[in-house]
């Protein structure tokens, strides 16, 4: 296993307001700017599938391989040789919430893979969470 990405943080909203976030799938470019749209076929729970449209790239299609609600959401992409792996959870502690993103690459062909598009993922997993923590934070403030 090849790990591209990773991303830390806390927050003072609670672990379900990420988890909302994160199965809602239309609000993904205000958070992942290099996603054009995402779309999944029903309603998304572990087994879901769907398809996703990075910015400059081709459409990829995803299942969503672990969904426990205000804990966990994992979404798994099939290449040629190789499977890309984002894993997002959201831990409850007495200050607020511990936030976690880790973005890894498995299979014949990971290392390939991660040559062509692993840089991306190191530069964007933090930045992506960060964004993801001042969206949720700016709509508890205004609630």
């Amino acid at each position: 296993m090849i790990e591209l990405g990773r991303g830390r943080s806390t927050s003072i909203a609670a672990p379900q307001a990420f988890f909302a976030k994160w199965v809602d799938h239309d609000t993904w470019p205000t958070w992942s700017p290099d996603t054009e749209w995402v779309r999944v076929d029903g309603p998304v729970r572990t087994g879901t599938t769907g398809v996703l449209k990075p910015k400059g790239g081709p459409r990829v299609k995803f299942t969503v391989s672990a969904c426990e609600p205000g804990r966990e959401y994992t979404d798994t992409t099939k290449l040629p040789g190789a499977t890309l792996v984002f894993l997002h959870t959201a831990t409850a502690t007495p200050e607020g919430t511990d936030l976690r993103v880790l973005v890894t690459m498995d299979g014949p062909l990971a290392r390939v893979w991660a040559a062509v598009m692993g840089k991306g993922f190191r530069e964007s997993a933090q930045a992506d969470l960060d964004r993801l923590v001042a969206q949720v934070e700016a709509e508890v403030e205004a609630a």
